[in-house]
């Protein structure tokens, strides 16, 4: 009796153990990062800015239900990164996964009809099933409400009907930065001041909806016309310069020059070249001519040169060409068109970490040049198959009769956009006259020769980079998507919206947050070779041995209790 009451207490006591580790377990996480790129693990600017959240964040995953591998794989992810979020704040994040075919919780409509309203753009896949195929929308996105904050997240920035596990790996890798940058926004919300120049016959019409839009959704935008005004005023953290067509005067680009001295921030888009896709539209072939704008000295004293040359690469986008049938009826097929080149970052820098193809059209190159103090990144160049042609240049529409002699595309990774960063040294230290310096003082500014702090100025050698197209039909599309594949096979919106907004955060954001864009998730793929020379073993180590070993312990312990009990 003593003996079984005993064995009772001992059951109830294992039993109240179990239940404190449980308790305590339930109350304390803890976990090891093993990772090697730590992939579990938050940046300081992340946990900086939870403690600085003072109320609940209610997040809304729209992925959920019968939705393809790699998005489940996507939604998985998302729900392992919310859960250290909601460790680390002290369950101040509150999330759920839900389907966007589901009605919303105080109005007689669907959460989808509620995302495209706000501009979440749904992925169309086509995918398969026990019935054969189907045809599935993905709301890849993610809402997020903070007291009287809202904003919708992009996880995943492809709309192909191809999703790669590339582009899925970056999705995962840019997490983090998207939702630190909400969050910050909460926080702080204050919205950094952008100069968009256009004094010298920078477009103001239609292709540039899809850039105000972009732009005003995180900064204060303004036009600012450099030849009325006497002086940029340093309240702008930017000044934008896109597609000019008018010649700059001294006078402007003394502005632009003290601007960067006094440590403002220059970010340009320039054509250097006149050549149009339109012009090809009323005729077979157009002549490329220099625009004249006189910035080449000033960008040179800066360390770089826009070239007046063409880029053209085999890895471009295509266009529609007539290729048989009659005049009246024409026979069309679409064909690559190297003017359109698409170009690669190399993940040098946190401006173009994960970021995707980003499309241009009629390029001019870029060169370096020495500049003492300047630090120089290239954030795009072409692939390894480009060619560049001098101006006059003729364009012709008959050049895609015949398939591009490859032999002829041999240079790479020829510049497009570059960095500069340090103390810039004026374009007019030892020759500007003192009647200019006078008339500086009297407007209340001293000429600086050189700047006194590190100043930054990005500079892409293609003002289309983010100028969108209109159809007649949808009106103006996203930057980066080509309106003559609109509809086809072939429709598909690159990374210049991406671009462009990284070029500004960089210019404009703390650098801690930028620095979070720099998280990779690495795609570690099997050896094939070694998984079919190992695969017995292995296998038998997974099934087998278990097995194994469970038999090995049976034998052992019936032997044991055989020799105990046996007397």
């Amino acid at each position: 009796m003593k003996k079984l009451l005993q064995h009772k207490l001992n059951w109830l006591f294992a039993l109240v153990v179990f239940a404190m580790v449980n308790i305590l377990a339930s109350l304390a996480h803890t976990k090891f990062d093993l990772t090697k790129e730590k992939r579990y693990t938050i940046s300081k600017a992340t946990k900086d800015i939870l403690k600085h959240l003072d109320d609940e964040v209610e997040i809304t995953v729209f992925l959920k239900g019968n939705i393809p591998a790699g998005f489940q794989k996507l939604a998985n992810t998302t729900n392992d990164f919310l859960q250290i979020l909601r460790d680390k704040s002290n369950s101040k994040i509150k999330f759920r996964f839900i389907s966007p075919d589901n009605e919303m919780d105080d109005a007689n409509k669907l959460y989808q009809d509620t995302l495209v309203a706000m501009g979440a753009t749904p992925i169309n896949l086509t995918v398969q099933v026990k019935q054969g195929q189907e045809s599935k929308v993905i709301f890849p996105y993610v809402w997020v409400k903070y007291k009287n904050h809202e904003q919708l997240i992009s996880l995943y920035s492809g709309n192909s009907r191809m999703i790669s596990q590339d582009e899925i790996n970056n999705a995962e890798a840019m997490m983090e930065y998207k939702f630190l940058k909400a969050f910050n926004h909460f926080v702080f919300p204050d919205k950094p001041m952008i100069a968009y120049s256009y004094g010298n016959g920078e477009p103001t019409d239609i292709r540039t909806y899809d850039l105000l839009q972009t732009i005003q959704k995180d900064y204060n935008l303004f036009t600012f016309d450099i030849n009325k005004r006497a002086f940029i005023p340093d309240t702008f953290k930017v000044l934008m310069i896109v597609k000019p067509a008018l010649q700059f005067t001294e006078d402007e680009k003394l502005k632009m020059d003290q601007f960067l001295m006094r440590g403002g921030k220059i970010l340009c888009f320039i054509d250097n070249l006149h050549a149009e896709q339109d012009s090809l539209n009323f005729k077979p072939e157009l002549v490329a001519y220099d625009r004249n704008l006189n910035l080449t000295d000033l960008f040179f004293k800066y360390g770089v040169r826009i070239n007046t040359d063409l880029v053209m690469d085999l890895q471009c986008d295509f266009m529609p060409f007539a290729v048989g049938g009659t005049k009246e009826k024409p026979q069309y097929e679409f064909l690559h068109w190297n003017y359109y080149p698409l170009f690669e970052s190399k993940n040098n820098h946190t401006i173009n970490k994960n970021l995707g193809l980003v499309a241009g059209k009629f390029v001019n190159s870029i060169d370096t040049v020495k500049a003492e103090g300047i630090t120089k990144t290239i954030l795009l160049s072409s692939s390894h198959n480009a060619r560049t042609i001098g101006t006059p240049a003729i364009i012709s529409l008959n050049e895609n009769k015949n398939a591009p002699e490859d032999a002829m595309f041999k240079q790479n990774n020829i510049p497009v956009a570059v960095l500069l960063e340090g103390k810039f040294s004026s374009l007019y230290k030892n020759r500007i006259a003192q009647e200019i310096k006078d008339s500086m003082q009297a407007k209340g500014l001293s000429y600086l020769p050189e700047s006194n702090i590190d100043g930054k100025i990005i500079i892409a050698s293609d003002g289309d980079f983010v100028l969108n197209d209109a159809s007649q039909k949808y009106g103006p599309l996203p930057m980066g998507m080509n309106l003559y594949t609109l509809g086809s096979q072939y429709e598909y919106q690159f990374a210049n919206r991406e671009f462009l907004l990284n070029c500004l955060e960089y210019l404009t954001n703390k650098e801690s947050i930028i620095q979070a864009r720099n998280k990779e998730q690495v795609l570690r793929l099997l050896n094939t070779t070694k998984v079919e020379e190992e695969k017995t073993f292995w296998q038998f180590i997974n099934i087998g041995l278990p097995v194994v070993l469970i038999a090995l312990y049976g034998f052992l312990y019936a032997f044991v209790r055989k020799k105990k009990f046996t007397a």
